[in-house]
């Protein structure tokens, strides 16, 4: 795994991604989709207009649904990201074949990512997480960690199976594997 060092020009991009998000004192979820969300900016092609997350969640699992309404509550009724608003559509992991059209899956906690990100790679479907196993294993193309410090991991592999190409500027201050 070769890690890269930021650049001056990395961290300003960083620094400006945590100055536009509201740090309150809110649930780790909220604050990482808020981050995922900014993400969409930095992919080739990115989305505008109205585009949905499809928050993918365990109903048997009492922290994944915790999650999944924690980041809904941080998404509210539109989460407004330059051009693009992101809305949030809770989506059982059983039933992610049919989430319909959606930009992203947000893959909470405790849902079984392998099959999650299987869906997620044969639709084309860009997958997130917090849950940096799940994109260390290549079920999802991009880990956000906000606790201690913000880190966005992308596994390169599953990012280009899923077709998300991101911009040289994104490259220059996250961690790749």
């Amino acid at each position: 795994m070769k890690m890269k060092s930021l650049s001056m020009a990395g961290i300003c991009v960083v620094s400006s991604l945590l100055v536009s998000i509201p740090m309150q004192a809110s649930a780790a979820g909220g604050t990482e989709v808020k981050v995922a969300g900014r993400t969409i900016s930095f992919l080739e092609n990115a989305p505008s207009g109205k585009v949905t997350f499809a928050v993918v969640f365990d109903p048997s699992k009492a922290a994944s649904v915790a999650e999944k309404d924690e980041v809904m509550a941080a998404i509210g009724s539109g989460m407004t990201v330059g051009s693009t608003t992101i809305v949030g559509r809770p989506v059982e992991a059983s039933a992610v074949g049919g989430a319909g059209d959606v930009v992203a899956f947000y893959i909470t906690h405790g849902v079984n990512y392998a099959a999650v990100g299987a869906v997620a790679k044969a639709k084309k479907i860009l997958s997130i997480s917090s849950d940096m196993a799940c994109v260390n294993s290549g079920a999802c193309a991009m880990g956000v960690a906000t606790t201690p410090a913000v880190e966005i991991v992308v596994n390169k592999a599953t990012a280009s199976a899923c077709g998300a190409s991101f911009k040289s500027a994104f490259k220059m201050m996250i961690k790749e594997v």
